[in-house]
């Protein structure tokens, strides 16, 4: 089976434009076939900041309001291009695409709970068109992923960008041996968040129940890690969490750096 590195990228390093491109020149080596998923939290928060419109977050998920959802689609679609002109540049061929492209990544809208998440989206992992996704990649197209999708109505959703990473890895494991890595600014999942130094190489499912009770691991890494578990569930081969400026050796056969998940 063919392999497949789904790599996505946030935190810091996307609105850092010399660490981003860093990372790019370093993308760009990965050989066969991948897919670039990239958030872009930080830049649309001091966006709103800067407008005068509050982000509220829940849990490290974003509450997405008519004005946020405008603000978001605004900022990822900016991002989403320079990345593919900058990718190409470096002789990667890419396209620059988000969940609404071609129902690439069909969602509908979260339903109303003890939060309203507003034009948030749900992915319908069963609903990819995996074939889709096949001939973008069979072309030696990489594909370069903004987290907005849409429902059937065509009404935009921003979406998790960990979720879409996980939900493309998993839909995209029934034809290719997929390798799911995270990255931002931090070497890996850290026991002490102000020690860079203290990665946790392995992660085994029981050890991460306790680590999420001692509050280790909290905030944004929970959706991130709860999405990787079910990859992982889902036929997704190997999972990696790591910095993005050391991409090259988290994409290494065997990583020489980061978190490691192991289910168990």
């Amino acid at each position: 089976m063919q392999e497949l590195t789904v790599v996505k990228i946030g935190g810091n390093i996307i609105d850092n434009k010399e660490k981003l491109n860093s990372f790019l020149e370093k993308f760009n080596t990965i050989k066969g076939a991948k897919v670039l998923v990239h958030g872009g939290g930080k830049v649309a928060t001091d966006l709103s900041s800067r407008l005068g419109i509050e982000a509220k977050m829940v849990d490290g998920r974003r509450i997405t309001d008519q004005q946020t959802l405008e603000i978001v689609v605004m900022v990822y679609s900016g991002i989403n291009k320079s990345i593919a002109a900058q990718l190409n540049s470096f002789d990667t061929k890419s396209i620059g695409v988000c969940g609404a492209d071609l129902n690439l990544i069909p969602a509908t809208k979260r339903v109303k709970g003890d939060v309203d998440y507003g034009f948030v989206g749900d992915i319908l992992p069963d609903k990819i068109p995996v074939n889709d996704w096949d001939t973008l990649l069979a072309s030696g197209i990489c594909p370069v992923v903004a987290p907005i999708t849409a429902d059937v109505s065509g009404q935009l959703l921003n979406t998790n960008a960990d979720t879409i990473a996980s939900s493309v890895a998993q839909a995209l494991s029934r034809l290719y041996s997929v390798k799911l890595i995270y990255c931002f600014e931090k070497s890996g999942v850290l026991r002490n968040p102000a020690d860079e130094n203290s990665v946790i190489s392995k992660i085994y499912t029981k050890e991460y129940i306790k680590l999420k009770e001692r509050k280790i691991i909290s905030d944004g890494m929970i959706p991130k890690l709860d999405n990787a578990w079910e990859a992982m569930k889902q036929g997704v081969n190997k999972v990696i969490i790591g910095n993005a400026l050391h991409i090259e050796k988290l994409t290494a056969p065997a990583h020489e750096t980061g978190t490691l998940l192991v289910l168990e």
